[in-house]
């Protein structure tokens, strides 16, 4: 298990089709593709929250295109696949969001974007098209990689996928405990962790032969 920090940014995971980096930027970079993969941004989750009447912190939209901008300038992809859940749902769809995601998308004109469609993506609907995003089905074949939203098996091939928020709990020293976002590796799948700032995670337990990278 390696932490990935601040301090140690990147680890790096050999597959049969090409080394992957993981960062603790809770993104994978493919050398081979010059593509970066992020998963579960959920744009519009906190605004829709909102909307319903729950207090919950503004501007994570801004943030969250700030520190993929971050990562953008750290790997300089050729392309980004977002692995489903862009955006989080209907309300996303509003005037705030959608110039942020533009003035974004035009800073970084040079990038092809795909995105894998998600359960939220299709509640949410298809992002405009003057974003200039391609919208795909799952699985996505890139390589050797199948680009999915949702965790399976594809044969034959290294499944990159996100939807379920991975998390691991670290013991420390008497009761402290802390409950980190992490990569979680399988045989055959590489789950990524949830890139969005307002999302929750799910627990996971690995078993033998398998991995995870937990994201201080």
């Amino acid at each position: 298990m390696r932490l990935l920090s601040a301090t140690h940014p990147v680890s790096t995971v050999e597959t049969p089709f090409g080394v992957l980096i993981l960062s603790h930027q809770k993104v994978v970079f493919s050398p081979t593709q010059k593509a970066l993969f992020v998963a579960d941004i959920h744009l519009g989750k906190a605004a829709t929250f909102r909307s319903l009447g729950v207090p919950v912190p503004a501007g994570t939209t801004q943030e969250n295109l700030d520190r993929l901008s971050l990562a953008i300038a750290d790997h300089q992809p050729h392309a980004i696949y977002f692995l489903g859940d862009l955006l989080h749902a209907k309300a996303a769809h509003n005037k705030d969001l959608l110039e942020k995601l533009h003035t974004w998308r035009l800073q970084h004109t040079d990038i092809d974007m795909t995105l894998i469609r998600g359960n939220h993506d299709s509640k949410a609907g298809d992002p405009p098209a003057t974003l200039n995003i391609t919208v795909v089905e799952e699985p996505f074949v890139l390589g050797g990689f199948a680009l999915c939203h949702h965790p399976h098996t594809v044969p034959g091939a290294l499944v990159l996928a996100g939807h379920e928020h991975p998390v691991v709990v670290l013991n420390g020293k008497g009761r402290s405990r802390a409950r980190l976002p992490c990569f979680y590796l399988k045989s055959d799948q590489l789950i990524l962790p949830s890139f969005g700032a307002f999302t929750g995670g799910y627990q996971v337990n690995p078993q033998a032969g398998e991995a995870v990278f937990p994201v201080v």
